[in-house]
This record gives structure tokens, sequence and C-alpha cells, in this order.
């Protein structure tokens, strides 16, 4: 089976089956496992001088490691190929977290944070519904790309040895790649590498929202606006959503205590999210997939 016939046969089983609470219940889920290998490189080489140089260390060990797991999980063939990339793909979890929020927030403003903040890491004890809705909404469209897309993108190109290097580094940028005293320099390198390995699947992802949500034509604002955002790569799938959805996403927000003033994205959108609002992001997120999904059949029929 060719690589891009096995990459839809984990969308497919992975849209289905999601992530079993029996089996992580008795098993250690590899996101955890390569989160343990960061705190170990973190709590090893983060101090003292030389910061920048110790966290290039830890950028590449972190390459090599998945490079060698992913040549290793490989060599069983193509059924544990097919499952590995299945449990590193999460479309079906991360649109059932997004409507989590739209669940909670139907029922009250305290049950829509409680679920908006297991997504989120900005403060969440104070935000009003839409500042809620608006926050699970970007959440989603960003981890199409960084929990989807690129997953996709980097097995089809390189195989296990590319999905899992993709992991370990995005994993690596989630836990120390912080513009803060003591990840400034350790971090710099990892998040540096996070960001040249989503270049291509976050402008995916973009494209393949913008085609779900009928904004194809509207291409050159949505780069505009995606040009806004703080991240290089998290505005494009944010823009192309806040376009579907006629609303404004990003802007202020408050992260320990301190209200950041962050651009708008679709600054002409309505800014008056909703549950309802939320579901309809839910929709064109499956859409979207379902667009990665074609397009990698396509692929497998070709080659």
């Amino acid at each position: 089976m060719t690589t891009a016939g096995m990459l839809a046969v984990a969308l497919l089983l992975d849209a289905a089956l999601g992530e079993p609470k029996w089996l992580w219940s008795r098993l250690t889920h590899p996101a955890v496992l390569m989160g343990k290998l960061v705190g170990v490189l973190d709590r090893k080489l983060n101090s003292g001088h030389n910061r920048r140089a110790k966290g290039v260390l830890a950028a590449a060990a972190l390459v090599l490691a998945g490079f060698v797991a992913g040549k290793l999980l490989a060599l069983p063939g193509t059924l544990v190929e097919i499952l590995v990339a299945a449990v590193l793909i999460a479309q079906r979890s991360l649109t059932e977290h997004v409507a989590a929020v739209a669940s909670g927030l139907r029922s009250s403003l305290d049950e829509g944070r409680a679920a908006v903040a297991m997504i989120v890491s900005r403060d969440t004890a104070s935000m009003t519904a839409p500042q809620a809705a608006r926050s699970a909404i970007e959440s989603g469209a960003e981890n199409m790309s960084d929990g989807v897309i690129a997953p996709a993108f980097w097995f089809l190109v390189a195989g296990l040895p590319g999905l899992i290097i993709y992991k370990m580094v995005n994993t690596a940028d989630s836990m120390i790649g912080y513009r803060n005293e003591r990840y400034q320099d350790f971090g710099w390198a990892s998040a540096r590498l996070d960001d040249l390995l989503n270049l291509i699947p976050a402008r995916l992802t973009g494209l393949l929202i913008a085609a779900a949500g009928g904004q194809l034509r509207h291409w050159r604002a949505i780069a505009e606006d995606a040009r806004k955002h703080r991240s290089p790569n998290a505005g494009w799938p944010e823009a192309a959503m806040a376009r579907a959805l006629n609303t404004s996403l990003a802007g202020p927000r408050s992260y320990d205590g301190q209200m950041r003033d962050f651009p708008w994205v679709h600054g002409t959108g309505a800014k008056s999210a909703s549950a309802e609002t939320i579901t309809r992001s839910v929709a064109l997120l499956w859409q979207a997939w379902a667009l990665a999904l074609a397009l990698t059949v396509a692929i497998a029929a070709v080659f």
C-alpha cells in the first residue's frame, strides 16, 4: 500500500475511533511519552550558560529520537504504520473538545468556561460567553493545522519518521516554546523549527477551511488577516475560519492576569460568537477534513 493509501485509512480510523478511553487508561499515550522526553531535556539542559546552544542540542535530540522511533515502528509493516498514524492524528478528539464548549455554554457560562479552559492557555475565569466561544473556535482552527493537517502532511512526505519528528517538535514548542525568562533562549530552536515545519501545513489548512466555507474568492483578504496574527502560522487557519463564519477572532485576551492587545483577525466580522457559532465551526472542520481525505485518496489513486 502506498503512503497516501495508508494515510487515508489512518484518517478514517481516527475519525471513527478517536481516542478510546479504555485503551489510554491502560497504556501511556505516545504524546505523553513525547512530553516526558521534552521534560527530561528541559530539566537536564535548561540551566546555566549557553542556554540557546543547549536548546539547539535538545531540538536535535528530539529530531533524532523521532527519526529512530519512526524507523523502528515502520519495521513491522503497513498495519502498524496505519495504527501509529491514526493515534497521532487527532481530528475526532479535536472536534469533540471544541463541541464540548458549545454544550457547556448552552448549559451555563461557568460550564462553558470550564470546557474552554481544557483547550486554551489564556485566562478563562472572567470570560464572557462570546469570548469563550471565540476562544474555542480559534483553538479548533489552529489545532486543525497542528493536530491533523500537519501530521498528515509530514506522514505523506516522509512516512512515520516525518510524522513522529513533527509531533516531537510540536510537543516541544507547546512546552518550552515560550518567550519568557525560562524559555526565551532554551526554547528558541524548538519554536523556530516548529514554525518551519508548520509553514506549508498551516497555509494548506487555511485553504481547506476557505474551500469548505466557500471563501476561496476572498483568499487575498484571508492572507492579509493572517499576517496580522502574532503567530506566523496560526493566523492562516484562523483567518479562513473567521471569514467563513463572518466572525472576528483573535483580538485582546488575558494571560496570567495580564490583558494583551492582540489585533483582530477579520475585524469587521461579528464579535457576538455563541454556541451556535461554535457548532458551525465544527461542521467546517469536518468539511475541511473531508476535503483533505479526498485529496489524499486522489494522490493514492494517481501514484
